[in-house]
């Protein structure tokens, strides 16, 4: 055992169960041995073999300390851009009004399939490096932009590819099942055929961790998203869902029956989504970014949610139509300004439950036998990371207990 410590630092293990807010531990030492925490508590406490197998010791300096942050919910991977849409929708015109007129997803399809796969990692490489930027040390990449076998495997290599070299974990997530191709306009039940097609294939070169869909009205039904729901349990892949976003589409149930790791934006969720979800575990993954970008004034129901025990996630959505934000951070803020989550909740959006979101145990607290990914951060209150708006108080990551 060859033991790293981390010393005179304040610890926000965000654990579940905890004596103080966020978790927190006062004057704590990490003790990391490899790539896991060996023990974090107090420094008076620190065990004796610990510090006896010490080789090196790392002055925190009085810095807090929190969880390597996850952003569970993002399309990052994509060509071109679509600032002509966001002029179109100050002028009045809806999303959905863009959609229908061969705009939205459909045109980031087109820039997305024109790019080869350098390109397309070239544009998106500097989106995950701000991210990362803010202590973000696990990302879910989705598909969903090439909507052909072809260019949703480019895709998902370009977001495995991302990792390569990184302090970052990548999960990919297949989402073919976004939006009808224009070559199947009018044809939604045969386009599932093909992501049927699909899915195997690109599970068979290891590309895809979970399997999403986007039902809605100007998507699929819970008809065709159960089909993809079945094909991706045929193969024990983890499904989860864009759901209840434009309206109560029975979306939350369906995912819940599958049991689903997360249902995302989830604006319109009704009383009986949020039982569903609960009995089942999932995940409300709450995505303020295109809230706001989209100029919605329909909050997501935070105080049922909370009322129904179902964890809260945040994240960024990163996508070129509704959320192009590379700030995870700042969502901390919004996810607290525009639906009133407390600090606390937030952050643990964030880690802990982003985490789960992900069905990731190994990470989102600060606990003996997990990963050593966590954040030196030059504030020293958690609730100062969800305060200031435009602030990037990062010091540094440790990702797999080696510093970055």
């Amino acid at each position: 055992m060859s033991v790293q410590l981390w010393t005179h630092c304040r610890a926000a293990t965000m654990q579940a169960v905890a004596a103080a807010p966020y978790g927190l531990v006062e004057d704590a030492v990490i003790a990391v041995d490899g790539e896991r925490i060996a023990w974090i508590g107090h420094h008076p406490e620190l065990p004796g073999a610990l510090r006896r197998k010490c080789v090196r010791e790392h002055d925190c300096r009085g810095a807090l300390v929190t969880p390597g942050l996850i952003d569970c919910h993002t399309h990052l991977v994509y060509g071109g851009n679509r600032a002509h849409e966001f002029e179109l929708r100050l002028g009045g015109a809806s999303y959905e009004d863009i959609a229908r007129a061969g705009g939205g997803i459909a045109s980031t399809v087109t820039a997305t399939r024109a790019a080869g796969e350098a390109e397309l990692a070239a544009q998106s490489l500097p989106r995950l490096l701000a991210l990362m930027g803010e202590g973000v040390t696990t990302i879910e990449i989705k598909s969903g932009y090439g909507l052909a076998l072809e260019h949703e495997a480019k895709s998902l290599r370009v977001a495995r590819s991302l990792a390569r070299g990184r302090a970052v974990d990548v999960r990919t997530t297949f989402l073919g099942a976004h939006a009808l191709p224009p070559e199947f306009a009018g044809r939604a039940d045969d386009y599932v055929d093909e992501v049927l097609r699909m899915l195997p294939a690109l599970h068979r070169q290891g590309l895809v961790d979970a399997v999403d869909a986007f039902c809605e009205r100007i998507a699929f039904s819970t008809a065709q998203t159960e089909r993809v729901f079945r094909a991706a349990q045929a193969l024990g892949l983890p499904v989860k869902l864009h759901a209840e976003q434009l309206s109560d589409s029975g979306g939350a149930q369906l995912a819940s029956r599958y049991g689903a790791l997360s249902c995302d934006h989830l604006e319109w969720l009704g009383e009986e989504g949020a039982a569903a979800m609960a009995r089942a575990g999932c995940v409300a993954v709450l995505l303020p970014g295109a809230f706001y970008f989209l100029r919605d004034t329909r909050v997501p129901p935070v105080e049922l949610l909370r009322q129904h025990g179902v964890p809260m996630a945040v994240s960024t959505d990163c996508n070129p139509g509704s959320s192009p934000c590379t700030s995870l951070l700042l969502m901390l803020n919004m996810a607290c300004t525009l639906f009133r989550l407390t600090p606390q909740e937030a952050l643990a959006g964030v880690t802990r439950h982003a985490a789960q979101a992900l069905g990731l145990k190994d990470r989102g607290v600060l606990a003996e036998g997990m990963r050593a990914d966590f954040v030196l951060w030059d504030v020293r209150e958690p609730a100062q990371l969800a305060y200031a708006m435009g602030l990037n108080p990062h010091r540094q990551t440790i990702f797999g207990g080696r510093p970055r």
